[in-house]
């Protein structure tokens, strides 16, 4: 089964829009209640699981308001992208859906939060973003419209990975498990976008590939994930088990045969060690 047809990309903004309006009629000084109850209690179904699944209240916006108003204030700039971005993404979906007949597109709820995380999404969940968080991140990649795009194909290859539906309620899982669940993200995003989402990375690891991947085999059945994942600041790149596990990924893709298997198998993989077993990479490989 081909699925492109059904590979539109619903992108939920009217969230943004509730905020701004609560926003802008408290002066960009909304209270707490206010955000509450104007706010997060009238959103759409997305916002209230976005809200559930981060932690994000009123209060709680509210705080980050006070701390940093320019992350509010820089955030409507963003909207703008929001058009451009949604063609290229739709034709990036159309590619998942050409080469991977199960694929699924949730909808993308684009909300405002309190900060971070810049976008988070799965098999049960979906696509949430915060406008915010995205928008401040320039560091991801200077072009808006780029970052967009490319951070939400990331969400979405995360939306087929069988993985992805389990980690979470792993207790410890290792720096080997949650570096593919990010790499893949990472290398299905490239393959249907054209890049990936984290491009710094690579640049920070020139040069240095055989020994950040010599210290990733020797931790990678660690559950300390403090050097590898989710430690990356606008300053320190960080992530370089996204980039590792998308160097495995795409090791795994290169060796393979049979190119439309090999993707299926890169998004159904449950197994991390045997994934890595058989994927051929190999710390300091050359891969093109």
């Amino acid at each position: 089964m081909d699925n492109t047809a059904n590979s539109g990309a619903i992108v939920q903004t009217e969230d943004v829009d509730l905020f701004y309006r609560v926003y802008n009629a408290a002066g960009g000084r909304p209270t707490a209640e206010q955000l509450q109850r104007d706010y997060l209690d009238r959103g759409s179904d997305g916002l209230e699981l976005f809200a559930r699944l981060r932690n994000i209240s009123g209060e709680r916006i509210a705080d980050r308001l006070t701390k940093n108003p320019d992350l509010y204030a820089d955030a409507k700039r963003c909207l703008a992208a929001l058009p451009r971005a949604k063609v290229r993404l739709e034709t990036a979906l159309h590619t998942l859906g050409h080469l991977y007949a199960d694929a699924r597109f949730p909808p993308v709820t684009i909300a405002i939060g309190r900060g971070k995380p810049v976008a988070v999404g799965g098999p049960d969940t979906g696509i949430q973003v915060g406008l915010e968080a995205l928008c401040a991140t320039d560091w991801l990649n200077p072009n808006v419209e780029d970052r967009i795009v490319y951070v939400l194909a990331h969400e979405y290859a995360h939306v087929q990975q069988v993985i992805a539906a389990t980690i979470g309620d792993k207790e410890k899982p290792t720096v080997l498990e949650l570096s593919l669940v990010e790499g893949i993200g990472e290398f299905v995003g490239e393959l249907i976008a054209g890049q990936v989402a984290y491009s710094r990375n690579a640049a920070a690891a020139a040069g240095r590939e055989l020994e950040i991947e010599t210290r990733f085999a020797a931790d990678l059945d660690k559950t300390d994930l403090s050097d590898w994942v989710y430690n990356a600041t606008p300053d320190t790149p960080g992530d370089l088990g996204y980039w590792v596990g998308y160097r495995i990924a795409k090791a795994y893709y290169r060796n393979a045969s049979d190119k439309r298997r090999a993707l299926r198998e890169i998004l159904e993989m449950t197994d991390a060690r045997d994934f890595l077993a058989r994927s051929g990479w190999y710390p300091g490989i050359e891969l093109n």
